[in-house]
């Protein structure tokens, strides 16, 4: 009896199996990827590459549903190798091997094998080491993808033999032409209105893959009319945003919060804010960074800057959510627009750094106190003025080291408060040149 799969009209069950629109939509060529034009251009890393025939080793560094894998297998279509893709998560040093061997056979029958290692920032460090002899004798070419910032996940030495390249989010108008793509391959369009077409491609947060689930969904519901923005979001929840409390998302938030705050831009300072507390960020770890915010930005331009902070630290502990976020974002709005300064800051660091330089430097002794007999026969105590005695309540005294001499650390800028104490570090400085004179 003949094989059912003999047939020239019979296909395999797994070929008859409904496939997922992402699936479906996958480029079979390099220019038909949405988006990354800035590595896929003519003039762009991979397009020069690609044009030259010197494909190096590579790290593609992106958010989830960018395209890092459809580029890998695409670029090992490009170059004749042999495409294997493994995942971080699911490999382990026996199947590495296993992998090494084939390619190092695959190479002395004269093909080459690009490896493709998702989630490569998984593999621990001497994980990581085990590919560096296999990249450096040619047997694979390594194409690794991670979402993860790659200086702080990669070893420098694997770093060394590869070149990052930084992969963006899908902006609206390259998951506009992925839904037109998608009506095409499904032959409707979708039953949505401008405004709601919108808001479903914004649901995905740049993210391409996410963007065909949910074109998915939608073509899958039953309504002869075109629905709008509210009655999409009644069936359809938002994607939640990228955001890892200990990975990039969490450091790159907080930063834009700080400077947004240090740059006295309060609109810019509480969207970060609300964009941190949407993905579940810990309200007390905002509440410290922002009282860090008055201590290093604001310090004494503003001193009040930083018991405000306190007290909305201690009402959040009070209330808690949601309505101790607020007393977060009332301090927030302050700092923002607060008189700016970190002289004392600097002075802080440089005092620190001459108490490194200086080590073990003895106070002049007429600022050390006597207690006993012999300590007053060595001078200690000898010649200290006291300061209330002192014309203005100030002798104006050196309190160095000797072999220091005096320092300037702290220099109070023109801004708020510090106005103030720099009119008083000026007039301690006059009466100390008269005194000494």
């Amino acid at each position: 009896m003949a094989d059912l799969f003999d047939s020239p009209d019979a296909t395999p069950p797994e070929d008859r199996a409904p496939r997922p629109l992402a699936d479906r939509l996958r480029p079979r060529a390099l220019d038909e990827v949405i988006g990354q034009r800035q590595l896929l251009g003519p003039d762009a890393p991979l397009g020069i590459m690609l044009a030259s025939g010197a494909l190096s080793s590579l790290v593609l560094w992106g958010p989830p549903g960018v395209g890092k894998t459809t580029i890998a297998r695409l670029l090992a279509d490009a170059t004749d190798l042999h495409f294997v893709q493994i995942s971080a998560i699911f490999t382990g040093v026996p199947e590495l091997r296993k992998v090494f061997e084939a390619a190092r056979h695959r190479r002395t029958n004269g093909q080459g094998t690009l490896l493709f290692v998702d989630e490569i920032h998984r593999f621990n460090k001497a994980q990581q080491d085990g590919f560096l002899p296999h990249m450096e004798d040619g047997t694979i070419l390594l194409v690794g993808a991670t979402t993860e910032n790659p200086s702080f996940e990669l070893n420098a030495a694997l770093l060394s033999r590869a070149q990052v390249l930084v992969l963006e989010r899908l902006s609206l108008a390259d998951l506009e032409r992925l839904a037109q793509r998608a009506e095409k391959e499904l032959g409707r369009a979708l039953p949505l209105d401008g405004a709601a077409r919108e808001a479903l491609l914004e649901m995905a947060d740049g993210d391409g893959r996410a963007a065909l689930n949910l074109i998915e969904q939608v073509m899958a519901w039953k309504t002869d009319a075109k629905l709008d923005t509210a009655q999409l979001t009644r069936r359809l929840m938002r994607r939640a945003a990228q955001y890892d409390k200990s990975g990039d998302g969490h450091y790159n938030l907080i930063s834009a919060l700080h400077k947004s705050v240090r740059g006295s831009d309060p609109d810019a300072a509480l969207y970060w804010f609300a964009r941190m507390l949407e993905a579940g960020e810990d309200p007390r770890f905002l509440a410290r960074r922002i009282t860090r915010m008055a201590v290093e930005d604001i310090g004494l331009a503003d001193p009040q800057a930083q018991a405000i902070c306190i007290d909305s630290w201690q009402t959040y502990e009070r209330l808690g959510s949601p309505e101790g976020e607020l007393a977060l974002a009332n301090a927030l709005v302050y700092l923002a627009l607060a008189p700016k300064s970190n002289a004392a800051y600097i002075a802080y660091k440089a005092a620190r750094a001459d108490a490194r330089r200086t080590g073990s430097l003895m106070p002049p002794k007429h600022i050390l106190n006597a207690p006993t007999r012999l300590m007053k026969e060595q001078g200690y105590g000898s010649g200290y003025s006291y300061d209330h005695d002192a014309e203005d309540g100030f002798s104006g005294q050196d309190y160095f080291p000797d072999d220091m001499g005096r320092q300037r650390f702290y220099a109070p800028v023109e801004r708020g408060f510090e106005r103030e104490l720099k009119k008083r570090v000026e007039y301690f400085e006059r009466l100390r040149r008269e005194r000494s004179g």
